[in-house]
């Protein structure tokens, strides 16, 4: 079985942040809901809007059903201004564009702690790694190619171990924009093992416009039809290689 490697069994630790940079990001966020809230009730096409001289409703039961709806959509939509921002952070680290995966936390993402949980972010990032790798199986052979990589028919990319540092906490609402890079030093030709290379993957909150978490992974081309590893070829590499963004 491939090996994993993570540190992700633990809670934050001490080295990543403190518990005044936690506390700093939760007033962050409540201050950014805070002010947009403010900002909707002054907006005429906003469904908070409240006109000069009104009151807003006594409970949330005075409002109807449809416009509860929009009004919560509107509170957890990333607007695009913020992951324009996390699609530049993304590429002046020189991800693949292919790559970029929006993952929208919800409030099941958290933990005793009080913010996601540790293990999510092996979930996100692999969500990301299968948009990439799909887009690889694409530029191979087409939709066919891609499918058949999906469902694990012929080469195909697996897992074999991933190791993520954890920089800040995140919390709902968010958006995580998250890509991936092939780090050009494991795609050499002299390389011992020309079926395994490596990748860095980055994950940038778009409600504190930082980055969150980073992860290394080593990928491995395995054969499902004859259930071990193998050199993909000379094209294939070459496709990965034609990925690095300089």
């Amino acid at each position: 079985m491939p090996h994993l490697t993570s540190s992700l069994a633990r809670p934050f630790s001490r080295h990543v942040y403190n518990t005044g940079v936690c506390c700093q990001g939760r007033r962050h966020n409540s201050s950014i809901s805070v002010r947009a809230l403010q900002d909707a009730f002054r907006d005429p096409s906003s469904p908070f809007h409240i006109p000069p001289g009104e009151t807003g409703p006594a409970s949330p039961d005075e409002v109807p059903l449809e416009r509860q709806r929009v009004m919560s959509e509107t509170l957890v939509q990333p607007n695009e201004r913020g992951l324009e921002s996390a699609r530049d952070a993304l590429l002046a680290a020189r991800m693949d564009p292919s790559s970029f995966w929006e993952q929208k936390i919800v409030w099941g993402d958290h933990d005793s702690f009080q913010h996601v949980n540790n293990v999510r972010y092996v979930r996100f990032f692999e969500s990301a790694r299968i948009q990439w790798m799909v887009s690889l199986g694409e530029e191979l052979g087409g939709q066919s190619r891609a499918t058949a990589m999906l469902k694990g028919q012929g080469i195909s990319l697996i897992l074999k171990s991933i190791e993520v540092q954890f920089r800040r906490p995140v919390t709902y609402p968010d958006t995580l924009l998250i890509g991936y890079r092939p780090l050009e030093e494991s795609l050499i030709d002299s390389s011992p093992d020309p079926a395994t290379f490596q990748v860095a993957a980055s994950a940038y909150s778009v409600a504190q416009s930082a980055f969150v978490a980073h992860a290394k992974e080593s990928l491995v081309w395995y054969d499902y039809d004859s259930l071990k590893k193998r050199d993909p070829g000379a094209e294939a590499r070459k496709v990965v290689l034609g990925r690095i963004q300089k």
